[in-house]
C-alpha cells in the first residue's frame, strides 16, 4: 500500500522529469549550430505501479527518467560516409584536372597553336629569302618559342605533381591525427559509460571525426559490448580493411620518399604510403576510395601504360633480359634511366639499361643492369616498373608531351640534316634536348650506339653536339624530354647553320629543303591523330573531357551527399521551432507538477494541522 505522502512523491517525480526535459531542450538549443551535434531527448517511462488491496487494483507511482538519448539513424550515417568517400575522390580529381586543363587552355590564344603557326609563317618567309640572316634568326626564335611552350607545360605538370605529393603527406598526417583523437575519445566514452551513463556529446565528436576520415579513404566502423554488459565497448575503425583504430590503440601511417623515379619526368621524392611497421598501404586497391586514392591516381596515373614484360633469369645474375614488353618504340618509352624493377614479387634496383631489336619480330629487347644479384631462378616471370594505374594522371600527360617532342623533333631533324647550311656544311639536328648534368645538346641518329653489342640505344648514351668526330656514337631520342626540348644551341646562335637547301651548289637562294620542312606541318603520317598541331589539339580535348567528367561526377556526388545530409538532419538535426515547442511543453508540465505538489501540500496541511483540532 502506498504511503501517506505518496501523492507528493508522484508530483516530485514529475518535477524532476520536466526539469530533465527542459535541460535537454536547452542543451539542444545551445548546440543548434554545432557541427555534428545530434538532437537529444530525455527518455521518460512511467514508474513501476503498485498493487494495492482495494477495488481499484494498481496505482501509478509517477515518472522515471531512463536517460538522455541521442537521435541518430545508423543507416543514414553509413550512407553518408560511403558517399563522402566518393565525393572526396571526385572533388579532388576535379581540382587537379581543372588545373591541368588551365595549363593547356592557352593552346588557342598565346600557346602552342600561335607559336607553331608563327614558326611556320617565319619558315614561309624564309623560303622567299633564304639567305637573309634576320629572317633566319626569326625562324629559330619562333621555333624556340614553340619549345618554350612545351617546356612550360612540362614544368607546370611537374609542379602540380609536387603539389599533389605534398597533399598526400598532409592528408596522411591528418589521418594519423584523427586516429589518435578517436582512440582518446573512445577511452573517455568508456570511462563515462562504465558507470551507466551515456556519453552522447563525446559519441557525436567521435562520429564527426570518423565522417571526416571517410573523406580521405574507405573506412568501416564496428562497435561491440565487452564483458557482461557493464558499459564498456570495443570500437574498431578499419581503413580499407586494415585496422586503423582498435579501441584505445591507434595505428599510424607514414610517408616514405622514393629515392628513385618511376618515370623520366617524375618529381623528386614522391611519397609511398605505408604503415608504421613498414607494410605498404595499397592506395590503388579496387576497394579503396577517397581523396588519398584520387591523389595517387592524379600523381601516378599512367592510363595502364606502365612498363612491363617477361623475364627469364638465373639466381646470381646481375643482368636481366626483358622481352615481350609493351614498349617497342622510343617515342613511348618514359621509364627512368635508373630505378626499381619488380620481378614477380621481388624488387631489384637497376642502374641502366640497353635496348636491342628482335630481327624477326621487330620488338625491343631490354637488358637491365642490376645493383644486386637475382635472388632466385625465374622463368617467364612478369616484370614491371611502377604500377599499372588505370587513370589519366600527370605521368600520362607528361608522356604525351614527350611523344610529341620526340616524334616531331625526329621528323624535322631528319629533313633538316638532309640539307646544307650557308657554309655548305651538312645540316645539324635542329631540335634537341639538353643533358641536365652537362648542359650540352645531343647528336641524334639511327646508328647503333655500340657496334660490338649491337645495341639500338642505351639509357646512358651521351653523345654531344659539341663532340663531333669522324664516326660519332649517336644519342637516342629517348634522352629528349619535354622539359629540355629546344633548338640546338649551335643553330640558335649561328643562323647560317639553318639548312635551307638540299645543296648550295645550286645557289644560296635555293630553298628546296625549306619546302620539305613546310610540308611537315600538314604531315598526317607522323601522328595517329593527324597533323602535328592536331596531336596537341586532341590532347587538349582529352584533358577537357576528363576534367568535365570529373566535375560532373563531383557535382552529382555533392547533390547526393547533400540529400543524404538533409535526410539525416530531418532525424537528428536540431529544429529551433520544434525545440521552442518542447520548452513550452516541458514548462507546462513543470507548472502542473508544481501545482500537484501545491495541492498535496494543502491536503497534508489539513491532515496534519487541523484533523486533531
Amino acid at each position: 500500500m502506498p504511503s501517506t505522502f505518496f501523492g507528493l512523491s508522484i508530483g516530485n517525480s514529475g518535477l524532476y522529469a520536466s526539469q530533465a526535459g527542459l535541460n535537454t531542450t536547452a542543451h539542444n538549443i545551445a548546440n543548434v549550430e554545432t557541427e555534428g551535434f545530434s538532437r537529444q531527448v530525455a527518455k521518460q517511462q512511467a514508474g513501476t505501479a503498485l498493487r494495492v488491496h482495494s477495488s481499484y487494483g494498481m496505482v501509478g507511482t509517477g515518472v522515471d527518467i531512463m536517460g538522455v538519448n541521442q537521435i541518430r539513424d545508423e543507416y543514414y550515417d553509413l550512407k553518408y560516409m560511403k558517399n563522402n568517400t566518393m565525393y572526396g575522390a571526385y572533388s579532388t580529381k576535379e581540382y587537379y584536372l581543372t588545373s591541368i586543363e588551365n595549363y593547356f587552355n592557352e593552346v588557342k590564344l598565346e600557346g602552342f597553336l600561335t607559336n607553331f603557326d608563327n614558326m611556320y609563317n617565319s619558315l614561309q618567309e624564309l623560303s622567299k629569302q633564304p639567305e637573309d640572316l634576320t629572317v633566319r634568326t626569326q625562324v629559330t626564335n619562333m621555333a624556340q618559342s614553340t619549345c618554350d611552350y612545351v617546356n612550360s607545360l612540362s614544368t607546370s605538370l611537374s609542379r602540380l605533381q609536387e603539389e599533389c605529393n605534398f597533399e598526400i603527406k598532409n592528408q596522411v598526417e591528418r589521418v594519423n591525427s584523427l586516429a589518435q583523437q578517436i582512440a582518446i575519445v573512445t577511452k573517455q566514452i568508456n570511462t563515462i559509460e562504465v558507470g551507466g551513463s551515456i556519453a552522447n556529446d563525446l559519441r557525436d565528436q567521435r562520429a564527426l571525426m570518423v565522417e571526416e576520415l571517410s573523406g580521405f579513404a574507405t573506412v568501416s566502423v564496428s562497435e561491440r559490448i565487452v564483458g557482461d554488459n557493464v558499459g564498456v565497448t570495443s570500437y574498431t575503425v578499419k581503413l580499407d580493411g586494415q585496422t586503423l583504430v582498435d579501441t584505445y590503440q591507434a595505428s599510424q601511417l607514414k610517408v616514405v620518399p622514393r629515392d628513385s623515379k618511376v618515370n623520366q619526368l617524375d618529381a623528386n621524392g614522391l611519397y609511398d604510403v605505408c604503415w608504421s611497421n613498414g607494410q605498404p598501404v595499397n592506395l590503388n586497391s579496387p576497394t579503396m576510395g577517397g581523396t588519398l586514392k584520387a591523389l595517387l591516381q592524379v600523381r601516378d596515373g599512367n592510363n595502364k601504360e606502365g612498363y612491363q614484360g617477361k623475364v627469364t633469369a638465373n639466381a646470381g645474375d646481375t643482368t636481366i633480359t626483358v622481352t615481350s614488353t609493351n614498349k617497342n618504340n622510343v617515342e613511348d618509352l618514359n621509364i627512368a634511366t635508373n630505378g626499381v624493377i619488380t620481378v614477380g614479387n621481388r624488387e631489384y634496383r637497376y642502374n641502366g639499361f640497353a635496348v636491342t631489336k628482335d630481327e624477326d619480330t621487330g620488338k625491343f629487347i631490354y637488358e637491365f643492369s642490376l645493383d644486386d644479384e637475382v635472388k632466385v631462378d625465374v622463368t617467364e616471370e612478369t616484370a614491371y616498373i611502377g604500377e599499372q594505374i588505370e587513370y589519366k594522371g600527370i605521368p600520362h600527360y607528361m608522356a604525351q608531351l614527350n611523344k610529341f617532342a620526340r616524334t616531331y623533333a625526329k621528323a624535322f631533324n631528319d629533313v633538316h640534316k638532309s640539307g646544307q647550311d650557308l657554309n655548305g656544311e651538312q645540316g645539324l639536328d635542329f631540335f634537341n634536348g639538353v643533358d641536365v648534368v652537362t648542359g650540352e645538346n645531343f647528336i641524334f641518329g639511327n646508328s647503333p650506339t655500340d657496334e660490338g653489342n649491337g645495341y639500338l640505344f642505351t639509357s646512358k648514351t651521351a653523345a654531344y653536339a659539341g663532340d663531333y668526330v669522324d664516326e660519332p656514337n649517336y644519342a637516342s631520342y629517348y634522352l629528349l624530354t619535354a622539359d629540355a626540348f629546344g633548338v640546338t644551341k649551335a643553330v640558335a646562335t649561328d643562323p647560317k647553320k639553318l639548312a635551307t637547301a638540299s645543296s648550295i651548289e645550286n645557289g644560296v637562294a635555293n630553298a628546296d629543303n625549306i619546302e620539305k620542312l613546310l610540308a611537315l606541318k600538314d604531315d598526317v603520317t607522323m601522328f595517329g591523330q593527324g597533323k602535328p598541331a592536331q596531336f596537341i589539339q586532341t590532347l587538349v580535348a582529352e584533358i577537357g573531357i576528363d576534367a568535365k567528367q570529373a566535375g560532373n561526377f563531383a557535382q552529382n556526388q555533392k547533390d547526393i551527399l547533400d540529400a543524404v545530409q538533409n535526410q539525416r538532419l530531418s532525424i537528428s538535426g536540431v529544429d529551433q521551432e520544434e525545440e521552442a515547442m518542447s520548452l513550452i511543453r516541458y514548462q507546462n508540465a513543470y507548472n502542473l507538477s508544481a501545482k500537484v505538489i501545491s495541492v498535496m501540500d494543502q491536503i497534508y496541511d489539513k491532515l496534519i494541522n487541523y484533523m486533531g483540532a
